[in-house]
């Protein structure tokens, strides 16, 4: 009956480092291309095409360019708004994408007492609906208000960016029932950056991982091409744009730390190659400080990898355990700076008290919030003599 794409949380502009953003971008136009040669019908993307509502304007270039390319071989984009550009106001760069004439958003819908009525965007005998997703869930009491404004006898897609009972897991956050939804032969779902299905429904994947851990689980991005006329109507497009290697090294002694982790690092050919680095352990000499990490990623490059990225979440200092007899709870503020001082002598000893009162400060009446950071700042490098 209909050949289409769904994809969703493209996140363009989503990456800091720009070699990151790259690829972002580079996943996004494969995706797109990929569409074109297929000779597909039309292009859902269920959410979060951008990582924000008001995107960079070097990314809404970029942007553009791959819409044209769909609209000149002729195939519509339909779209809705995720909870990362989706607007209160309303406005987002998605009206402006959609009065270019390059994608239609399908939100429409009629707000009642007791119900949302959703109308539908009709395209070749497909009736596509959608609704968008919001910031911490806030559209699920929305869903459980939906009906669908009928079109008898077309083929129903429903498209959302929510999170739905059947994939959420264990997370602690609220979902939509599956069950209170209403009837459609396809959902296009996105928000949760998981390869999901439950009978109908469907999570494609991020068209790119967007952060290190999405990196180390899923590897690349990917969407789906689904064909209703096929007895396997789903086909896992997979977007390999970089390879991913992966290091976990448990570290103790910082300060042997970075020849050790440039030896596991030499282990493995790392040309072209995301090369992600988790340390993990609990030091017992040194401190993180001591891994000379410009070095690490000095060798890396001589090694022609594309991009480092490196997690010390899980790599603990040992904690200094401080023995404080204070009779007066008033001075254990001023006696912890003392012992400390007398076990880690420095220079810098001497401003610690000058620095905790600067946190005393307190914001002015009609301050803005970037004047007062910037008042605290200021004082702060006097004390520091910068």
């Amino acid at each position: 009956m209909v050949r289409f794409a769904h994809m969703a949380d493209v996140h363009l502009g989503g990456w800091k480092q720009q070699p990151m953003q790259d690829l972002n971008l580079d996943s996004f136009r494969k995706a797109i291309q990929t569409c074109i040669n297929s000779k597909l019908e039309f292009v859902l993307i269920s959410g979060d095409l951008f990582d924000s509502a008001y995107p960079g304007i070097e990314i809404l270039k970029e942007t553009f360019t791959e819409f044209k390319k769909l609209k000149e071989a002729k195939i519509p984009c339909f779209i809705i708004a995720g909870s990362h550009d989706y607007s209160v106001s309303g406005k987002t760069f998605l009206d402006v994408l959609e009065r270019a004439g390059f994608c239609k958003n399908v939100v429409n819908f009629e707000e009642k007492e007791n119900e949302i009525l959703l109308n539908p965007t009709v395209y070749q005998g497909v009736a596509i609906y959608g609704y968008s997703g919001k910031k911490s869930g806030l559209e699920i009491p929305d869903l459980r208000r939906i009906k669908l404004n009928q079109t008898p006898g077309m083929f129903k897609i429903f498209m959302l960016h929510t999170t739905i009972d059947k994939a959420k897991g264990t997370l602690p956050i609220d979902s939509i029932e599956t069950l209170t939804l209403p009837h459609a032969d396809y959902y296009a779902l996105g928000h949760l950056h998981i390869d999901f299905q439950y009978e109908n429904f469907v999570y494609p994947g991020p068209t790119f991982p967007n952060n290190f851990q999405e990196l180390e689980d899923l590897k690349h991005g990917s969407f789906y091409i689904v064909d209703t006329e096929s007895s396997n109507p789903l086909q896992k497009i997979e977007l390999k744009i970089k390879d991913v290697l992966t290091f976990e090294i448990e570290i103790k002694n910082a300060l042997n730390a970075t020849s050790q982790i440039i030896y596991k690092l030499s282990e493995k050919n790392l040309e072209d190659k995301i090369i992600l680095l988790r340390l993990t352990g609990e030091l017992q000499e040194g401190k993180n400080s001591d891994i000379k990490f410009q070095q690490i990623e000095d060798f890396v490059k001589q090694k022609k990898a594309y991009f480092l990225l490196k997690n010390t979440h899980d790599l603990k200092s040992k904690e200094l355990e401080l023995e404080i007899e204070v009779e007066n709870t008033e001075n254990i503020e001023e006696e912890t700076i003392k012992i400390y001082s007398e076990k880690n002598p420095s220079e810098f000893n001497k401003m610690i008290p000058q620095l905790i009162n600067s946190f005393a400060i307190e914001k002015q009446e009609g301050e803005t919030t970037e004047g007062f950071t910037n008042r605290l700042l200021e004082f702060s490098k006097k004390i520091l003599e910068f």
